[in-house]
């Protein structure tokens, strides 16, 4: 009780202004911060960057929430319009002055911040000086999956108390899937599940979520010889032999979206071979991170343009350029490699290098240079 008494007394005290969280997708940023916020009963506005894509529409909604809170106390409960962000200082000014929002800490959460870069260049500065300019006690927290240093404006700006959330190492991800298990089975049997699943999925997917679906849609699979009588929960060498060539077809078809989930449980059913449908996507919705879709490009470029042409379609109007290896360490592809985008074509013990040549399809590499805005077309020998 005394601790809960001093934690009350302390609502009053002004917080940090402004704290960026970043980390890599599904690692617990969102969840935590929620949570958080949710159980220590703070005043809050939780904002989805994404959802609010325009300036005004993000700074309506967060008037309209903080609104919405003071509504008890017989608060105005029509909708707010805000135009500029002058506007909103004003705005939010009067809003706070409510009795449950004047004596403690105010939080503004911006989830998927990056996008606060497309908006108005005064939002973002604006945000992370608020509580200077309204005088409140207010804090606005950015949640972000890249570096506070691809935020910073040129002309500078009052620096946030920047976090980083890891992403979750391979025990983590086993300890957190491991809770899923059906009741119908023991905790045991499906940790040793988990624990192939990311023996298989580890090196090229860190994606909580991702593994999370993966996960669920293959334990059937792993279940089938004890559900036929053909094995018990305890064998684990025979469960992992049924299993382990299966979760390998699932890292070429499902997680590269080449089939769906529902195509992927007939599969499943019928006992067939995945290469026999024709999956809905045929690999263009693969899910790549955002530079590698760039090496998979340059590798595609590569292997189906003549050498001689490079000066031709990348040496234009840009003086000299010196070459320089475009991969110097075999580790930054390996993953480009395990989904057999890439495969090796000479010797690991090659002076200069390993090489390697690009495997995908016209269709594949147009579709993956859409989603990064690059016509790769204007850039292939065989289109002059």
């Amino acid at each position: 009780m005394p601790a809960e008494k001093d934690f009350t007394q302390q609502r009053h005290h002004f917080s940090f202004p402004s704290i960026f969280i970043y980390g890599h997708t599904a690692s617990g940023k969102t969840y935590v911060t929620q949570t958080l916020l949710k159980t220590l009963e703070l005043p809050h506005v939780f904002m989805n960057c994404v959802e609010c894509f325009t300036s005004r529409l993000l700074l309506e909604q967060i008037l309209n929430k903080l609104n919405h809170l003071r509504s008890s106390e017989g608060g105005c409960s029509t909708h707010i319009t805000c135009e500029t962000f002058n506007d909103f200082v004003r705005l939010f000014k009067q809003i706070t002055k409510a009795e449950s929002l004047k004596d403690q800490t105010v939080y503004i959460v911006l989830d998927k911040a990056e996008y606060l870069r497309d908006m108005e260049a005064n939002l973002l500065p604006g945000f992370l000086r608020l509580q200077e300019l309204t005088d409140r006690n207010v804090t606005v927290l950015f949640l972000s999956e890249i570096v506070w240093e691809k935020f910073r404006p040129n002309t500078g700006c009052f620096e946030p108390f920047v976090l980083y959330f890891p992403d979750y190492s391979i025990g983590n991800l086993q300890k957190i899937l491991s809770h899923d298990h059906p009741p119908e089975y023991s905790a045991d049997f499906y940790a040793a599940y988990i624990n192939i699943l990311l023996g298989v999925f580890y090196t090229v997917c860190r994606d909580l979520k991702e593994l999370r679906h993966l996960a669920v849609l293959n334990f059937p699979k792993y279940c089938e010889p004890v559900v036929k009588g053909e094995a018990n929960e305890r064998d684990t060498r025979k469960l992992w032999r049924n299993i382990e060539p299966h979760l390998k077809r699932a890292m070429q078809t499902v997680y590269l979206r080449e089939i769906s989930s529902s195509q992927w449980e007939k599969v499943q059913k019928d006992d067939t071979d995945p290469a026999q449908l024709k999956g809905l996507s045929a690999y263009t919705h693969v899910e790549l991170p955002y530079y590698s879709k760039f090496i998979l490009i340059a590798a595609y470029l590569a292997s189906y343009n003549p050498a001689r042409t490079d000066k031709r379609f990348f040496l234009k109007h840009h003086g000299k350029i010196k070459k320089t290896s475009f991969l110097k360490k075999h580790e930054k592809i390996t993953s480009l490699v395990t989904l057999q985008l890439l495969t090796l074509v000479g010797h690991d013990d090659q002076l200069d290098g390993p090489k390697y040549k690009c495997t995908v399809s016209l269709d594949f590499i147009r579709a993956i240079a859409r989603t990064v805005n690059f016509d790769i077309i204007k850039y292939l020998y065989d289109f002059l």
